[in-house]
């Protein structure tokens, strides 16, 4: 699960299996109808799990978070993840 800011300072939450691949395809417009206008999207935050399950389910608890909650996400565990 990953969190990433787009060019116009919005936030963007999704799933992938590969974080790097995933990213790739967000800044060459192939990652998803909402970031392909807003690019380049930088990486924020990410956590891993054991399953695609896990993930997903904690996509969408995030999803449901404000921007403010998103944000001070980010920012308490800013010290391992550069946005």
């Amino acid at each position: 699960m990953y969190i990433v800011e787009c060019s116009d300072q919005s936030l963007y939450t999704g799933w992938t299996n590969d974080l790097s691949k995933r990213m790739k395809a967000h800044n060459a417009g192939r990652g998803a109808k909402y970031t392909k206008s807003r690019r380049p999207v930088k990486l924020c935050y990410w956590e891993a799990f054991d399953t695609k399950q896990e993930a997903m389910s904690r996509e969408a608890q995030v999803k449901r978070l404000t921007r403010a909650q998103k944000l001070e996400l980010i920012q308490k565990n800013r010290s391992f993840i550069c946005c």
